[in-house]
């Protein structure tokens, strides 16, 4: 057996940093760790850093979805935070610089796994797995890359020294290689994890669903939505009937969710933990517009909140996000979006009401939150019910923005929610450290920044 060393290629720790660091974290590019192969109780382990990886792209991810849209604001007084909530970005942003580097995490996690394990003698089926797990985890990293920045570099070695020149590939061909990586993934997992922590092939063909639905492939979105709704190649997943429990640890709807401990839950963060932003320091609370349309169309799914009248001064609407408490996982993976995507898609083919249609799919969850059916709507009448049951079924999940600008709803929405919105907004700025680091990026950044 030959026995290579590989070096990892790590981002900072977000939940374990402090603000001043938050704000100026460390180059991707900085070497901090070395694991060796060996064999493939080793690659799990090397794995298992994806894993803690996508432990710190789920509080970014969900700040970049809900606060850049319309259902957060600002409450508090993090500079960063206050610029994303102003729609008044800068490219040193500390949520850009994290989030970014997260991504180069994962990515240099997977690359080291695909360079190191050839030369390991395992079985094709171990092999298949782990970097079928890889590849599912760098598609999702890139995934959220591209939708908040547009085309990013393609990293797929540890050669530092050739990623820190790597040219920013356009958003066509970074869809491409997500694509190429989830495809790769299908029918390589297991249909059923330990947990709901871990990714199985039911979590590739959610995010397949949702890929599909972002590109406006609206059958490969439709078929692969059935496929897990079906149960077809997946575990069974089971709606729950009530939506608190939906929205809970492990649920029988659960497809994929971020796993943490007491030592490194975001509850317990200083400073970007979901749960202390929301509830603890109340950094960021729902807007009056979310509220109001959580109150007017929510049903059940009004106990992602709370209201507290002490609260109440200034701009302070003394709404709480109580979504997560200090040890919640974050869902990225479940079965409501599936029926949802799959209501959108056979919108978009005309399949309107009746039999397998998006009306039926849509009154499946508008029945479980306990809120007024759909029936006898036209096509675009039908696109705007759907845009309402994301925002009210997926709220502070980290969708609101994402699903605005890939509809082109953005700019009439965001006209109404606020007066500094622009075309700018529709990407984060490619952070400056990256652009000073690789000067492939120099002439790069995002229009307006």
């Amino acid at each position: 057996m030959k026995i290579r060393l590989y070096t990892f290629i790590f981002t900072v720790l977000l939940l374990t940093m402090s603000c001043e660091d938050l704000l100026n974290p460390d180059p991707v590019d900085l070497i901090t760790d070395d694991q060796v192969l060996t064999d493939a109780g080793s690659a799990r382990v090397v794995l298992s850093s994806a894993y803690r990886d996508l432990a710190n792209l789920g509080a970014p991810k969900i700040i970049a979805g809900d606060l850049t849209a319309d259902n957060l604001i600002h409450n508090g007084t993090f500079t960063q935070y206050r610029e994303i909530s102003s729609k008044d970005m800068s490219a040193s942003n500390g949520s850009a610089s994290a989030l970014w580097g997260v991504i180069y995490s994962m990515s240099y996690v997977a690359s080291f796994l695909y360079e190191g394990l050839p030369d390991l003698d395992i079985p094709q089926s171990e092999f298949n797995e782990i970097t079928a797990a890889a590849s599912f985890l760098r598609a999702y990293a890139y995934f959220v890359g591209a939708y908040t920045f547009g085309g990013i570099p393609i990293v797929t070695t540890t050669n530092v020294e050739e990623n820190r020149v790597m040219p920013r590939a356009t958003l066509e061909e970074t869809l491409s290689f997500i694509e190429s990586e989830l495809l790769y993934a299908l029918d390589k997992l297991p249909q059923d994890g330990f947990n709901a922590g871990e990714v199985t092939n039911g979590a590739v063909k959610a995010l397949l669903a949702r890929y599909y639905l972002y590109v406006e492939n609206w059958t490969e979105a439709e078929k692969y939505a059935t496929d897990v709704i079906q149960g077809n190649g997946t575990k069974e997943y089971v709606l729950e009937e009530d939506f608190a429990n939906a929205v809970a640890d492990f649920s029988t709807e659960s497809i994929l969710e971020i796993v943490y401990s007491a030592n490194d839950n975001p509850g317990t963060s200083t400073n970007f933990g979901i749960n202390n932003l929301f509830a603890g320091r109340r950094e960021l609370i729902p807007s009056s517009e979310m509220v109001l349309a959580l109150q007017n169309d929510g049903g059940d799914r009004m106990v992602v909140l709370e209201f507290d009248g002490t609260n109440v001064k200034g701009s302070d609407n003394g709404w709480t996000v109580v979504r997560y408490g200090p040890f919640d996982n974050i869902q990225l993976l479940r079965l409501a979006e599936m029926y949802i995507i799959r209501a959108e898609a056979r919108a978009q083919q005309d399949k309107i009401s009746g039999s397998g249609s998006a009306e039926a799919d849509i009154n499946v969850l508008r029945e479980r939150a306990s809120v007024p059916l759909i029936q006898g709507t036209s096509k675009n009448q039908m696109l705007l019910v759907i845009e309402n049951e994301r925002r009210m079924e997926l709220c502070f999940e980290g969708h609101r923005w994402y699903d605005l600008v890939r509809t082109g709803r953005d700019q009439a929405v965001m006209d109404e929610f606020t007066s500094n919105w622009s075309e700018k907004d529709r990407l984060w700025p490619i952070p400056f450290r990256e652009i000073t680091n690789n000067p492939s990026l120099k002439d790069a950044q995002n229009p307006g920044y």
